[in-house]
């Protein structure tokens, strides 16, 4: 509407190197149709003209071309919609990317060609020489750290890039302390919902929240993800989803869909916070203003920075960088490759490579389509690797957790690509903590103990990375968030009288058969009898030790108090019924 030319230039660009990504990695991305709800019924055309535009741009990269649908056309692509002055809906199509794979793929396909990839390393300092005649410092490497062992050692170049998204500051001040910073990070949070939320193959996109932010609610890795916020943070390299951004995104949800489905806060399997790192252009006279696209800028020493864009655009902004270099240095090279390389597993990649799994190894057919997706080509590497079950069927493939597809065999082929800690694997090779974090809590010690036979960890480093991998999945995988919003807890303070008659009498009356313990059957026909719904009790989380405002207590307590009270009900009265 304002045709502004550098924003017109930034989404162009953008779906130009999303058609590449659909090229380069077509196992790992794919097209995604994306609805957006319209309510208004001038707000039908308005929309309609904005999402053709976008077709427009994208020209010959156009994925397919967008279309309107009616009121019940809608309701039937997302019956979940709420149809509530529902007056049409309009879908485009755009890329969806398993974004933890698709890092790593980048990474190994560098690696193939030659690059020195290092994992978990830091700078502690950037190395500099003076030229003696004109005084002037210059870059000529970094001092690094090996964070696992501690070990430092330094690293010489012609020239040094930085890359680092949100810690872009960091470096900046590292080479010149006085240096303004650019950087702005914002966080966003984002949570996991049940797959039943959405359909498998519609997403969902409201484009004007109640406070101006956009919301999206897409099918991803057969469940829900729903987001995102917007807001100021500091930089950190462990960023905790808060409370109030996760209702925030659940009451949003609620208005866009269906009265019937009740958006419960107990359905959040997991939620986490990113940090975006928008920038300012150093270069630009209106320090003030956010730039949308990514910014390259050169320091006096030849510090080359490059910051902001997303994630669609990562190979432009590298090609950019490198040319920057290229020029700064007076290098000589050949024109940038990278449009069409096919990443890692990409090449032998076909829609029917499940099937061969399947065939071929004896997978199930879920977790075959899952390392097809995943792994590509690769994914026959994967499967060689993969135990017997015993088992008539699958004859391969024991699972890390019974309702998520990935295979103990994962962990061993995560240690070659990389994977150095239990977070690694269960968060940036397979996205099990993303996708339930209870899940992954159970699957954690199976990880630890494949991990530490394979890189032979003593049990002092097995229990280190133990109780590690439960402090992320506790802060930044939500579950802290999930504990906090089940109870509020306070300590037990039990005197004698408490333990030898309320608790004692509280105990017998649900140990009706005097058998000297409580089982879950009889907590469950006390409910009964109390006309409590026991699913409702299979979800309530006691914490051992505390108890106090506890669901579990509450209900137990007045299931207690029914019992005395309750009459059984006359057959008459209950229709004659058995």
């Amino acid at each position: 509407m304002k045709l502004d030319y550098e924003q017109y230039m930034m989404v162009k660009e953008a779906l130009h190197e999303r058609a590449n990504l659909l090229e380069i990695a077509p196992h790992l991305s794919a097209p995604l149709p994306i609805m957006l709800p319209v309510y208004k019924w001038w707000q039908l055309p308005y929309y309609w003209a904005g999402i053709k535009m976008y077709d427009v741009v994208a020209g010959i990269h156009c994925l397919k071309s967008s279309y309107l649908l009616s009121k019940s056309k809608a309701l039937e692509y997302f019956p979940m919609l709420n149809k509530d002055k529902l007056v049409g809906a309009i879908v485009y199509y755009d890329g969806q990317h398993n974004d933890a794979r698709m890092n790593l793929g980048i990474a190994l396909t560098a690696a193939r060609h030659g690059a020195a990839v290092a994992n978990y390393t830091e700078v502690v300092h950037l190395l500099k020489t003076k030229n003696q005649q004109t005084g002037r410092e210059k870059l000529c490497g970094a001092h690094c750290r090996d964070v696992l062992t501690g070990k430092e050692f330094d690293v010489r170049a012609k020239c040094v890039i930085n890359a680092t998204g949100p810690f872009t500051d960091s470096l900046r001040q590292m080479d010149k302390q006085e240096t303004t910073k650019i950087c702005q990070p914002s966080a966003g949070v984002h949570i996991v919902m049940p797959g039943y939320y959405s359909p498998d193959n519609m997403g969902l996109l409201d484009p004007a929240t109640s406070d101006g932010r956009v919301i999206f609610f897409l099918p991803w890795e057969k469940m829900t993800i729903a987001g995102t916020t917007d807001t100021p943070t500091d930089v950190t390299a462990h960023p905790i989803p808060g409370e109030d951004d996760i209702n925030f995104i659940l009451r949003e949800v609620r208005n866009y869909l269906s009265p019937d489905v009740e958006v419960r806060r107990g359905d959040v399997l997991a939620a986490w916070s990113g940090i975006r790192p928008l920038v300012t252009d150093p270069n630009s006279k209106d320090t003030q203003s956010i730039c949308r696209n990514h910014i390259v800028s050169i320091s006096d020493t030849g510090l080359i920075t490059i910051a902001g864009g997303k994630w669609t655009t990562y190979r432009a902004m590298a090609q950019e960088t490198i040319d920057a270099a290229v020029k700064f240095l007076h290098l000589p090279a050949r024109p940038c490759r990278t449009v069409g390389l096919m990443l890692e597993g990409a090449k032998d990649w076909t829609p029917t490579l499940f099937i061969r799994l399947v065939q071929d190894y004896g997978l199930e057919e879920e977790v075959a389509q899952h390392l097809a997706t995943a792994y590509g080509g690769k994914a026959f590497d994967v499967a060689k690797m993969a135990q017997v079950t015993g088992q008539r069927w699958p004859i391969v493939g024991k699972r890390l957790v019974s309702e998520f597809p990935y295979i103990e065999a994962e962990v061993l082929y995560a240690i070659k690509e990389y994977a150095c800690t239990a977070i690694d694997v269960m968060a940036r090779r397979t996205r099990l903590s993303f996708l339930n974090v209870q899940a992954a809590d159970e699957a954690l010690p199976r990880i630890v103990q494949i991990m530490g036979k394979e890189l032979n960890w003593s049990q002092e480093k097995r229990t280190e990375e133990l109780e590690a991998a439960k402090m992320f999945l506790y802060h930044e995988m939500g579950y802290r968030s999930r504990s906090e919003r089940l109870t509020t807890s306070s300590e037990i303070h039990l005197d004698y009288q408490d333990l030898c008659h309320r608790y004692k009498n509280r105990f017998h009356k649900f140990d009706k058969e005097s058998k000297g313990f409580i089982t879950t059957v009889d907590v469950q026909r006390v409910l009964q009898v109390s006309a409590i719904d026991p699913p409702f009790f299979s979800r309530l989380a006691v914490k051992k030790g505390q108890v106090s405002d506890s669901r579990l207590a509450i209900l137990l307590k007045s299931a207690e108090a029914t019992l005395d009270t309750r009459k059984a009900v006359t057959v008459d009265r209950s229709g004659g019924g058995l």
